[in-house]
Formats: structure tokens, sequence, C-alpha cells
């Protein structure tokens, strides 16, 4: 079974996906363009003369070829932290799993309340985009596996 993250990176439009890629771009680099330039024999520096969105389109090959949850996980969980750390708080409030600004330590012995999860879902909703929020229930399917309402809800929002 494809992890979540992995499933959602293909659910994502070009359009998406390269507001995702922009948004962690630091100094002109984007958050691949390390390994963009690898897989195109480009020295570091000179990827920088690629538009964004040739880059952005060029990473999202190299994520759904490697298949790296991993790799989507971290690239999707910056993004929110750092663009959308309310929307991850909020649901983390409402569903009574203990954090600090949305880090959460313990993925173990903590999880969402079941029960609480479509009002907190309908709360980010009326504040956040539906693709921000989709994009946080495929990470929060993978993180609490043992919550299966959450791949549930997930999946019926994005008609999987």
């Amino acid at each position: 079974m494809t992890a979540h993250v992995v499933e959602h990176l293909s659910r994502l439009s070009e359009a998406e996906f390269l507001g995702i890629y922009e948004a962690l771009a630091q100094q002109g680099f984007g958050p691949l363009d390390h390994e963009v330039a690898k897989s195109l024999n480009f020295r570091p520096q000179a990827i920088r003369n690629l538009p964004m969105a040739q880059r952005a389109k060029r990473a999202r090959q190299i994520l759904a070829s490697k298949k790296s949850a991993e790799l989507c996980y971290e690239l999707f969980g910056s993004y929110l932290i750092k663009d959308r750390r309310e929307l991850v708080t909020g649901f983390l409030d409402a569903t009574g799993v203990k954090h600090e600004q949305g880090m959460v330590e313990d993925l173990d012995s903590i999880c969402p309340a079941a029960d609480k999860l479509d009002s907190a879902v309908a709360k980010l909703d009326g504040a956040f985009a539906k693709a921000d929020v989709d994009l946080y229930l495929s990470m929060c399917a993978d993180q609490w596996p043992q919550v299966p309402q959450l791949e549930a809800l997930w999946r019926k929002r994005v008609g999987a």
C-alpha cells in the first residue's frame, strides 16, 4: 500500500505543487533543488537559471519516481508548519493531541480523538483552503494508522 502522502502527491495539480514548492524557496532555491540539479547534471548554483515552475515539475517527478513517503512528508510538513501552522495546531487542539506549536512528541501514544474529527475538520474548512486541509489529512492518515477514521475521512474528501 502506498503511503497517503505519496498518493496525495499524485492528486496535486501542477499549480498546487508549485505553490508548495515556491512557499519553501529560500534565497532563490527550491526545497529540492539540490536533487533537481543532480538529476539534470547541473551544478547546484546553475539550477537557479531554470524557472521555478520547471524545477518544481522535476522535483515532483523525482518524488513520484522514488515514491518516497519520507521526502513527501518532510516537504508537506515543512510547508504546513511554515505557512499553515494554525491549521495544524487547530486540528491538534480540536482533537485533543498534546503538541508544542504543532509538533507532536510521541505519535504512538497520543492520537486524535476519532469522535472529534468531523467537527475539527469542519472548523478547519471554514478557515483554510480545502487543498491544505486535505494535504494535512493525508499526513495524519500516515501518522496515525491506528485511527482508521482519518484515512476514511481523507479518502472521502479526495474522492479516492
